[in-house]
């Protein structure tokens, strides 16, 4: 029977979606590395967290809002939008190369969650979905990519010998 998930038959499926997930963290972290408002002021990630704070009704979460506060009161801004380009940027690439793919999946969840959070819809519904499938497809998803290899080469014995290769699925 077919595993949706993570039959390695579909793993041609889940590459291209890994690549063009890849490809949009990569861009959107580009776009601001460029950009001296996101890496040597900031002013542009203190501008997206006054609006959030600053909006009634778009932040559900009191918690969050007062997170969010606390950032802008302390000048956070300042190092945090140079954490936020690095971080889409390396997520972008490693999931392009399909290399430390499972935690590049969950580290661009989990900044989709925080942009959603701070009501910033756009494309990141769509984006957090599609890194949680991903995570679904287990090694489906980065079968062609470097993790393969890694983790090949990380599961040989002392002298060489595949101790435990990636699973070649049903």
């Amino acid at each position: 029977m077919l595993n949706l998930f993570r039959d390695r038959r579909l793993s041609i499926v889940w590459t291209v979606v890994r690549i063009w997930l890849g490809w949009q963290w990569l861009q959107a972290g580009l776009h601001k590395l460029a950009d001296p408002k996101w890496m040597e002021t900031g002013v542009a990630l203190k501008g997206y967290w006054t609006r959030a704070v600053g909006t009634p009704d778009l932040i559900h979460y009191g918690w969050y809002k007062a997170f969010l506060t606390s950032l802008l009161n302390s000048g956070s801004y300042t190092w945090f939008a140079k954490l936020v380009t690095i971080g889409e940027l390396l997520t972008g690439i490693a999931l392009i190369l399909g290399a430390l793919t499972v935690f590049a999946l969950a580290v661009g969840a989990f900044m989709n969650l925080n942009y959603m959070l701070a009501g910033t819809t756009s494309t990141n519904p769509v984006l957090y979905t599609l890194a949680i499938i991903l995570l679904l497809a287990g090694t489906a998803a980065y079968y062609y990519g470097v993790d393969r290899f890694l983790f090949n080469y990380l599961r040989r014995d002392k002298n060489g010998v595949l101790d435990n290769a990636v699973p070649a699925h049903k």
